[in-house]
């Protein structure tokens, strides 16, 4: 199968496995969920659902498992979404070229709503037989690491206390591994833990690619919010500057930013090697991360 039809199988795969795991929108609280619909179905390009499954095609994992991972980290990055939205964090008004969550309904559902939809996302690593019982602990540790204070939390609050700081590269680095990259490399690692088990030396190298894929998306998101247009973007475009936050871009400029994501892509190409054929999938996404936008 072409990639362009691998990708587009995947997302409607990950379209169908959320519609089905969130409550309909005419169950009580119906604003709620009406709200919870509207934030996770419809938008996106499901990045980190087509990493989990291009990671548990490594190991040959079940799809119908790999489906259920890959909804409940896409769960986990939509709630982080729509509290990065409210005023009180980005104060923005588009996402997925649409209204905001609380900009459609409001600020108290909106927060309502990321609160459900993460709670949700554990609740499916719970309740469906992924993995036996071990495997399965491991995954849900794997995913709360990942969204809180040590991971995506934490990096956010970072960001938030970086605004109108001159950051070093390797702290802007620190911060994004948190922010952006906790949440795509335990994509790819719980994708991972769906098939036969890897050995220590090809987890390790996985980790690896993960912890770089993590770190190339958000260079290029920076570099987007400072070239594309908001109509390419689905959200606004130019944030980070507006809001003087520290970016690949700001502390290296948009060459040297552009330089630097095409290190991390081909330094991602290199840690899937080892694993040849097998991972076709993550090294073409790879390269959908980045050509995706320039």
């Amino acid at each position: 199968m072409e990639f362009s039809a691998w990708m587009s199988a995947i997302q409607n795969r990950c379209e169908t496995t959320l519609d089905r795991l969130l409550p309909g929108a005419s169950i009580a609280p119906q604003r709620l969920h009406g709200a919870m619909r509207y934030a996770a179905l419809g938008a996106g390009k499901r990045v980190r659902p087509l990493l989990c499954h291009a990671a548990g095609g490594i190991c040959g994992a079940e799809p119908s498992r790999l489906d259920m991972v890959a909804a409940a980290v896409e769960l986990i990055h939509v709630y982080s979404l729509v509290h990065d939205d409210l005023p009180c964090m980005d104060d923005d008004v588009l996402r997925r070229g649409k209204p905001t969550c609380h900009v459609e309904f409001d600020e108290a559902t909106a927060l309502l709503v990321g609160d459900a939809l993460q709670s949700l996302a554990f609740q499916v690593l719970a309740e469906q037989d992924l993995a036996d019982p071990g495997v399965r602990l491991a995954m849900v540790t794997e995913l709360a690491r990942a969204a809180g204070s040590r991971g995506m939390a934490g990096g956010q609050a970072i960001d938030l206390a970086a605004v109108g700081q001159a950051l070093t590269l390797e702290e802007l680095e620190f911060m994004h591994i948190h922010k952006t990259g906790a949440l795509i490399r335990a994509a790819i690692l719980l994708g991972a833990k769906c098939g036969e088990p890897l050995g220590a030396a090809a987890l390790t190298r996985l980790d690896h690619f993960a912890k770089i894929a993590g770190l190339l998306f958000q260079v290029v998101d920076d570099i987007l919010d400072a070239d594309a247009s908001t109509a390419t973007l689905g959200k606004t475009a130019g944030k980070d500057a507006a809001q003087n936050k520290p970016t690949y871009v700001s502390l290296l400029g948009l060459v040297r930013a552009r330089d630097k994501a095409t290190e991390l892509r081909q330094a991602a190409h290199q840690a899937l090697e080892p694993f040849g054929e097998r991972a076709r999938r993550l090294s073409e996404l790879t390269d959908f991360i980045v050509d995706r936008h320039f």
